[in-house]
């Protein structure tokens, strides 16, 4: 699918709705992770509004793409995505981590369509993914045409499991598999690099035999096109490390690792918002 300038602008201002929604949920529940799920947000819109293969009126299409989120802890900006895609109202996603909420503080399966998986502890999602891409290769080889997407974050790849999937999903060279890495470099007790060095990181996937695409995760056009890049790869999974700036859109918050896992207050909340809709406004009067 091409994307056009047009095309473009609308992604832009699908990202920045979804960074309000998601602040306005981190408020209400006075609980929450507010780094990750901003700077995700351009990413969740480029899937959920351009690649991604999914019926938000039929959420259990067999042949829909299988999103796995294994950083679960970003999920506000998940079920933001999900509720701007129209799989439930944007009403809801105000219960975020209350007590009989479909909107747990980490994804559960059983309580929306769509989600493929429950996710909680950190490193374990793309092992789940590698299962799925397994299963839909031994099934269709060559010819399995729905893709796996796993979105993990950096300081996840501290945990070994992943590694091990790493090196499974090489192994078997599962084309219909892409993993995507928040590279904002921070992590709940600081900065990954203070924490545990993850560098060179792509040498190290290029090692399992994945291919690397290095790219902006603020760039809508890099990310539509590492997307369908991947899908031309035939003899390995694809790693997207998207190099991103913690709390993206809020300036007093980017590249605060603090952010990682606090939400706003009112007052910051506020200062957030009028900040998010401020640019809001400014996307908006490109389109006219």
């Amino acid at each position: 699918m091409e994307l056009t300038d047009e095309k473009i602008k609308k992604l832009k201002g699908k990202a920045n709705d979804i960074r309000v929604s998601l602040i306005e949920a981190l408020l209400a529940a006075g609980s929450g992770h507010t780094a990750g799920p901003l700077d995700m947000a351009d990413i969740f819109a480029v899937l959920f509004f351009h690649t991604l293969v999914h019926n938000p009126k039929k959420p259990d299409w067999p042949e829909r793409d299988r999103l796995v989120l294994s950083n679960g802890h970003i999920c506000p900006v998940l079920y933001s995505a999900m509720a701007h895609a129209g799989y439930f109202p944007l009403e809801e996603l105000k219960t975020l981590r209350k007590f009989g909420s479909r909107l747990q503080g980490h994804p559960h399966r059983d309580f929306l369509p769509m989600l493929e998986t429950s996710s909680g502890p950190l490193g374990s999602g793309l092992s789940q993914a590698v299962g799925m891409a397994l299963a839909d290769k031994i099934d269709h080889g060559l010819t399995a045409s729905r893709r796996i997407y796993a979105l993990l974050s950096d300081g996840e790849l501290e945990c070994g499991q992943t590694w091990e999937a790493a090196m499974l999903g090489g192994k078997e060279k599962l084309h219909n598999l892409t993993a995507v890495i928040d590279r904002n470099n921070i992590q709940i007790d600081g900065y990954t690099e203070d924490v545990m060095p993850l560098e060179a990181l792509s040498d190290k996937w290029r090692a399992w035999n994945w291919h690397v695409i290095e790219i902006d995760g603020h760039n809508m056009a890099e990310i539509a096109d590492a997307f369908e890049a991947a899908k031309g790869i035939f003899e390995k999974p694809t790693v997207i490390i998207a190099h991103t700036i913690a709390g993206k859109g809020v300036k007093e918050f980017e590249r605060d690792y603090r952010w990682h896992g606090k939400p706003p207050n009112a007052q910051e909340a506020a200062m957030a918002l009028s900040e998010l809709r401020t640019l809001g406004g400014k996307i908006k009067s490109e389109h006219q």
